[in-house]
């Protein structure tokens, strides 16, 4: 979260690079935004920082990306499978758990502040945002 701070505040900060594949951080980079005061943080984490993000005055919105599940499902199957995160069965389990699971991950992100929204209306939110 210290990182969030940073770039918000600097626009750099030191990230971990995490490789799925080792489950494990194997490195830094330094992400950069410019002169921008906006940036993006995403993943299924995200919501669980929104609340302070907002505290600190550094959230403009908290999106939950709402979607088909079997979309969502194949999809995540696509890209693990093309990046070679894991072996093909460990994949396909995990893949399914998270199907089972996706409107209680739904559920907990509108519960920690974020707006269910489909892709498309999030990239229109978005580029209405002062730059």
């Amino acid at each position: 979260m210290a990182a969030i701070e940073e770039l918000a505040k600097t626009g750099t900060a030191e990230v971990p690079a995490y490789s799925i594949s080792a489950n494990r951080a194997i490195g830094n980079r330094t992400v950069t935004i410019g002169d921008s005061h906006l940036f993006i943080a995403e993943g299924i984490f995200a919501a669980e920082i929104a609340q302070w993000c907002q505290e600190l005055g550094l959230l403009a919105t908290a999106y939950a990306l709402h979607r088909p599940r079997l979309v969502t499902f194949v999809r995540r199957l696509t890209r693990d499978l093309r990046e070679h995160r894991k072996s093909a069965g460990v994949l396909i389990r995990r893949g399914v758990t998270l199907y089972h699971t996706d409107r209680e991950v739904l559920a907990r992100q509108i519960e920690l502040g974020c707006v269910p929204a489909t892709g498309r209306q999030i990239r229109r939110a978005i580029s209405n945002m002062p730059a």
